[in-house]
Formats: structure tokens, C-alpha cells, sequence
């Protein structure tokens, strides 16, 4: 197969460059409107409890509070101008057919609206719609009928509420992403500048990057029009189409070129270029994709998301690597030497690989391993110990800027008002229920730890007592379902509000009912169960796959198993830092973040992408190491010969990857902040701990044993393996073995 693929980029120059760049033409336009079909949200398990007490309230009672409009007035709640614009105002989101269940201070006068100062009051409401619908609803809301309120009568509104809060997230993921492309694409830039030393060569990469993002883009703007997409996927669309552009394009560039040094010919260096390192990018992003594939076993669609977004940006990558890039090799020849950079010109001749910078440290690891081991393996244990102490949660308005209207609602709401209605456990019973039955129900939810008072259609009940100790909300009952609204005055997604969580489930419903429990408290402890309950699944696909794919490429069982332990090594270490900053509050100051607990899904989302990047540099650095190895070479002249070769491309290429990550760290939003950096340390703590010092001590410490398979197996590899390059490229190892150039 990279035979004939090396033959149509030959022979087929013009017209696949031609079919390629319309190609990408038609894609980028498709691409351009994956934004307007892309949501927010996702976390939520469609099957869990808190999922279907949404889904029935949405249908029996007309939706959940999901806006919650915080108002004050410049001379006060009760002055006759605040009252006119307050009820004004409550009557023309009260006809909004966008809005669903308007309950507003002014009409109602109930305590629960109303600040503990006396200075603010509330109008809670559910936008109708789902996904992007809704959020487009709630922009009309609050850029129209709000607006257009906000100041008469001396009345300032604020909109927060689940609505606000995904809108909020949304506006800020669209600002950071466009400040974290103006800084990764230039800085990017720079870096291939100085890696390859020549103008040609570094812009190479960035197209496939380019062919990468348009062609992921234009996959998301499809699936994105049949189901749920999270718009957050386009931030690892950007930093992983650019960063494996880069990764797949630097090996080939500098595999090209290699055999151009070596005296080639442009229409054989490309063959060999196809044969060895394109064979090596298609193994690598089978790899990289099998562990972004394990997100798609999770319920959430955010997670599935990016799942989509990591195997199509990783195919299309792969793809246009192997299909573009060797046609734009042969157009350009030697040429792709064109633009030497001053530094270049006047570097000195090439040194054998042994005595490169990676060659020689490669060299020593293996003289002393342990000596050279044990420190490496004590600072990124060090590092990793935070995770003994790591607790698990939900985005929230936490993770947005402080100054985000949402979040001030949030904190408002907080410390102004007895009791959070927007964070409330939602119970509801989609059954009929008698009053007695309704009333004793309602007695014990109110007695549990934490609540203030337990609503329902029939009266608010508090502290365990049967009377009433006021009137109730008709709103709340039907004759076919009831809905009890459990306010409580603990902190949302505490500990203790979650044990509040688990107590309302546990306790006995009124006869022949069954009761949901819903909110956003039941939603994180749903969440963590669903994480939970699919991740050794996850996990086992993510190893079994890695397991298999690095056998049929090495032929050995204990490669597999030493890449699995070395890699989950660094990412640990990544993890551990992170955790140490994010969760304990370190350098909260510096990076402008609040510290809570680690968000569930992006942990698992960067456990995924980090993987499956370790195992891209783990291929690079193997297979050339293979391919030393089954030309003879013995076991320590193989690894060091094949670190010489692909360290400097390994570690150029993890700096180039990281800075793409690296740049969400500019983010405003937590927990992309939190994803952008530990990312990119991954990569760095990879390509330079585990490739650079532990790679070479575990090899020399296995000595021959490290290419070991049981006999039924090496026969089955036999028939089955993935061989680097096949016998042409076991001949043609010597050839370039006298330059580590770049």
C-alpha cells in the first residue's frame, strides 16, 4: 500500500496536489458553520436519574429553572418606580413564548425572592429549546426584552441560571480560542523556523495542520447537524490538528531529507520517505486514535465529542500526510532545502548520531540505568502524589472569570438569599399521588440535614414538622405528577450537599411511586457514577488496543507492556501537578483561577489525549529503533542509533505540540486552562524524561529479553506484524546512519 502511495504522489504529482486543495476548499467552507450547530453542556448521563426527572418536569411541568434574573433598584425593591418596571417586566417575559414557568417577586411576593437585605429580588424562568436553540433563545431574551427593561425605574438585571452560565462559557470559549491561535500559530511558526533551519521546510507542516483542522472542522459541522456536539471540541480540533500536522510532517520532512543527504534520488527518497516514515505516521495515528476512541464509550456527549473531534483531526492528518505531503515533496525536490536561515548555513557538518546530543545521552543512560533511572522515577513520583489526595467534580460558574455576569449571580445568590432555588433538588413523581401521601413525603425531605424548606403544589414545609409553615406553589402539582423543589443552604457540590443527594434517594416513597431526584447536585453525583462506571472500560480498551497494535509492530510482548507502565508514568506526573494547582489553589494568583475539585471529564479527557500523544512519540522513537535492530545492530547500538536519529525530531516536536496546548492556558475558563497545561507538560515530561532517560534504562535493563514473544505469537506476528519498511528498508538502514541532521 505506501508503495502505490508513493508511486501516485510520483507519478500523479499536479493532480493530487490539485484534488487536495480543492478538497480543502470544499471543507473549510463546510467547516464554517460548525460553529453555529455546536453546544454547550453534555456532562449529563441521558440515562441517570437527575437526566429523566429533567426530561419529565420538561414535559409534565414545562421545564426546569434555567434562568434566574437578579434584580435591584436604585431606590429599592418597594419604591413605586421599581414596582412599575418590576411588574412591566415580569409581564413581558411572562408573553415571551421562548419562556416557560416565569415566577417573579413582584407577582408572587414571596420571601424566598427576596435578598435577605432587601435590596434584590429574583425572576426565575426555563428557556425553551435545546442545545443551540436555546442558547440562541436566551441571547434574544437578554439582548431584547431585558434590555429594554434594565434601567427603567432604577432597575439593574443580572441573568444567571444553568442558561447563563452556558452562554457565558460559550462567548469566553470564543475569545480564548482566537487569543490562543494568535499566540500558538506564530510562536508555532518561529519554532519550525529554527527545528528545520529553512523557510520551505517549516511551512510544510502547517499545511498539513491546515488540511488537518479544515477537514475536522467540516466532520464536526455534519455531525454537529444530527447530534449533540460540544463546541469545546473545537479547542483540541485547533491544538491537535496543528500539533500532529507538525508531529507526522516533521518526520517525513526530515526523513526526506535524510536520504536526500545520503545521495538519492527525489523520486527514491520519497519512496523510502513513504515506506519507512509513512508507515510509521499511519501506525502512530492508529495508535493515537485507538485511545481517543475509548471517550466514545461514555454516556456524555461531552466526552463523545471529543472523541469525534481526536479521531477525525487524527485521521485527517494521517491522511494528509501520506497523500499531500509526499506530492508537495517531489514538486518541491531539493528545493524543500530552499530558504536556509543564516544559523543553518553556517552550522557545522553533520556529527554520526552517536555523538549527537541525544545520541551521547542515550549512550550514557545505558552505561549507568539505574543511576540514571532512580532520580527521573523519584521526581515524577514526587509529582504525581497530589493524586492521592484528588476529589472529583462538575463545571460549574466556578470555572468562569470572576467578573462574568453569570458567575456574580451565582455568588449572589449565595450569600444573599436563604436558600438557592437555582441549585434546589428537583424531586418529582410522574405518577399521582395522594395528599397525605404527598404531605408525609414531604415532611421527611424536609427533616434531612442541610434543607430549609421542602415546596410543593399543596404547602412549603421545613424542619420535619407536618404543619405547613406556608403556602404552597400550584405550579407544582398536577393530577398525573407532582414536583417537590428540596432547598437547602448548603454550599452546591460540596460534600455534604452530595450526601444530601444520596439521603433523598434513600428514602421511602410514598406507595407505588418512584420518585426522581434531580438538580444540579443529583447531576454531579450522576455524573461521577457514569465516569465511574464506563471508565474500566475505557480503560481496558485504551491498553488492550495499545497492547496489540504495539505487538503487531514490534513483535514483542514486553515492549507493549514496558511503553503501557512508562507512559502511564509521565502522565501521572502531569496529572499530579495539576492537581496540585487546580484543586489545592497553588499559583491560583498567577493563572487567575478558583481552586475546586477536579473536573471528572476533563481528567479523562486529557488521560485520553496525553496517551494517546505519548504513544505517538513511543512509535517514532520504537520503530527506528526496530528498524536498527533487524538490520543487525545489537540491542544498546539500536537504541542509541535510534534515539540519535529521532530524539531531536521527538523533542522538537513535543515543543512545537506543547505550545499549541500550552496557549489554552491563556484561557479564562478553568478548566480548559487546567486541560491546555497539563497537556502540554505531558508531552514535555514524555518526550524528555521517559524518551530521553527512562527509554534507554529500561531497554538496557531488559537487554535481549526486551524483544521477547512467546513462539505461538512470534509466529502469529509472522503472518500478521506491521514491519517498518519491510526487507527494502532493512537494507537501506545503513545508508543514512552516518547523519543525525534534521
Amino acid at each position: 500500500m505506501f508503495d502505490r502511495i508513493a508511486e501516485l504522489a510520483i507519478r500523479r504529482t499536479r493532480l493530487v496536489l490539485i484534488v487536495a486543495t480543492l478538497a480543502v476548499a470544499l471543507l473549510g467552507a463546510l467547516g464554517a458553520g460548525a460553529f453555529g450547530k455546536l453546544v454547550t453542556g453534555g456532562l449529563d448521563d441521558p440515562s441517570s436519574d437527575s437526566s429523566r426527572a429533567g426530561r419529565v418536569i420538561e414535559e409534565r411541568f414545562g421545564g426546569e429553572t434555567n434562568l434566574v434574573l437578579l434584580v435591584g433598584a436604585d431606590g429599592g425593591l418597594d419604591s413605586p418606580a421599581a414596582e412599575r418596571a418590576g411588574r412591566a417586566l415580569s409581564a413581558a417575559l411572562a408573553e415571551e413564548p421562548n419562556l416557560a414557568n416565569v415566577v417573579s417577586y413582584w407577582d408572587t411576593r414571596g420571601p424566598a425572592l427576596r435578598s435577605e437585605d432587601g435590596e434584590q429580588a429574583l425572576i426565575l424562568a426555563h428557556v425553551r429549546g435545546e442545545g443551540a436553540e436555546r442558547e440562541e433563545n436566551l441571547r434574544e431574551i437578554t439582548g431584547g426584552i431585558v434590555a429594554d427593561h434594565a434601567g427603567e425605574g432604577g432597575l439593574t438585571v443580572q441573568a444567571g441560571g444553568g442558561g447563563a452560565v452556558g452562554r457565558d462559557m460559550a462567548e469566553q470559549l470564543g475569545r480564548d480560542l482566537l487569543l490562543a491561535e494568535a499566540i500558538a500559530v506564530p510562536l508555532t511558526l518561529v519554532l519550525l523556523l529554527f527545528v528545520f533551519g529553512g523557510v520551505v521546510a517549516a511551512l510544510l507542516p502547517l499545511v498539513v495542520g491546515v488540511v488537518a483542522i479544515a477537514g475536522t472542522f467540516a466532520a464536526l459541522s455534519v455531525l454537529g447537524g444530527v447530534t449533540d456536539v460540544s463546541v469545546f471540541a473545537t479547542n483540541l480540533t485547533t491544538a491537535l490538528g496543528l500539533g500532529l500536522g507538525i508531529d507526522y510532517a516533521l518526520l517525513m520532512v526530515s526523513r526526506f531529507r535524510e536520504q536526500l543527504a545520503a545521495g538519492a534520488s527525489v523520486a527514491d527518497a520519497v519512496r523510502h520517505t513513504v515506506r519507512t516514515a509513512g508507515r510509521t505516521v499511519a501506525f502512530s495515528a492508529a495508535t493515537v486514535a485507538a485511545a481517543l476512541a475509548a471517550l466514545l464509550v461514555f454516556p456524555q456527549y461531552f466526552l463523545r465529542s471529543f472523541g469525534y473531534a481526536g479521531i477525525g483531526v487524527v485521521a485527517v492528518a494521517a491522511a494528509g500526510t501520506l497523500l499531500v505531503l509526499p506530492a508537495l515533496l517531489v514538486l518541491l525536490g531539493h528545493r524543500v532545502n530552499a530558504g536556509r536561515l543564516p544559523w543553518a548555513r553556517a552550522a557545522r557538518r553533520p556529527r554520526a548520531v552517536d555523538a549527537s546530543g541525544w545520541g551521547r545521552l542515550a549512550r550514557l543512560v545505558m552505561r549507568r540505568p539505574a543511576r540514571t533511572a532512580l532520580p527521573v522515577l523519584a521526581v515524577l513520583l514526587l509529582a504525581a502524589s497530589p493524586l492521592l489526595g484528588i476529589a472529583f467534580g462538575t463545571a460549574d460558574e466556578r470555572v468562569l472569570p470572576e467578573d462574568a455576569e453569570s458567575r456574580r449571580v451565582a455568588a449572589a445568590l449565595q450569600e444573599n438569599f436563604a436558600g438557592n432555588d437555582d441549585t434546589a433538588l428537583r424531586v418529582v413523581i410522574d405518577e399521582p399521588v395522594p395528599p397525605a401521601a404527598l404531605e408525609a413525603y414531604a415532611v421527611e425531605l424536609s427533616a434531612l440535614n442541610g434543607v430549609v424548606r421542602v415546596e410543593t403544589g399543596a404547602g412549603t414545609y421545613a424542619d420535619g414538622r407536618s404543619a405547613p409553615t406556608g403556602p404552597g406553589s400550584p405550579g407544582l402539582g398536577r393530577p398525573e405528577a407532582q414536583r417537590l423543589t428540596v432547598v437547602s443552604a448548603l454550599t452546591p457540590k460540596s460534600d455534604e450537599a452530595q450526601r444530601l443527594v444520596h439521603a433523598a434517594r434513600a428514602l421511602a416513597p410514598p406507595a407505588d411511586t418512584e420518585p426522581l431526584v434531580g438538580g444540579v447536585d443529583a447531576e454531579l453525583v450522576d455524573s461521577n457514577a457514569a465516569v465511574g462506571g464506563w471508565l474500566p472500560l475505557a480503560a481496558t480498551l485504551v491498553v488492550l488496543t495499545t497492547f496489540v497494535l504495539l505487538f503487531l509492530f514490534t513483535g514483542s510482548v514486553v515492549q507493549p507492556l514496558r511503553a503501557l507502565l512508562l507512559n502511564l508514568l509521565s502522565l501521572g506526573a502531569a496529572l499530579g501537578v495539576v492537581t496540585w494547582m487546580y484543586q489545592e489553589g497553588n499559583l491560583a494568583g498567577l493563572f487567575g483561577f478558583t481552586a475546586q475539585p477536579m473536573d471528572t471529564a476533563m481528567v479523562v479527557l486529557m488521560f485520553c489525549v496525553a496517551f494517546g500523544l505519548s504513544m505517538d512519540y513511543e512509535v517514532f522513537v520504537t520503530s527506528r529503533i526496530k528498524e536498527l535492530h533487524d538490520a543487525g545492530e545489537d540491542n544498546r547500538s539500536a537504541v542509541v542509533g535510534g534515539l540519535g536519529h529521532t530524539g531531536r525530531i521527538v523533542s522538537a516536536a513535543a515543543l512545537v505540540l506543547a505550545v499549541s496546548f500550552f496557549a489554552f492556558g491563556t484561557s479564562r475558563i478553568s478548566f480548559m486552562q487546567m486541560f491546555g497545561i497539563g497537556t502540554g507538560l505531558a508531552i514535555l515530561v514524555d518526550a524528555v524524561a521517559i524518551r530521553g532517560v527512562l527509554v534507554p534504562a529500561a531497554m538496557r535493563l531488559l537487554g535481549r529479553h526486551a524483544w521477547y514473544a512467546p513462539r505461538a505469537l512470534r509466529g502469529l506476528h509472522g503472518r500478521f506484524g506491521l514491519r517498518e519498511g519491510g526487507p527494502e528498508a532493512a537494507a537501506a538502514a545503513e545508508a543514512p546512519k552516518a547523519t543525525g541532521r534534521v
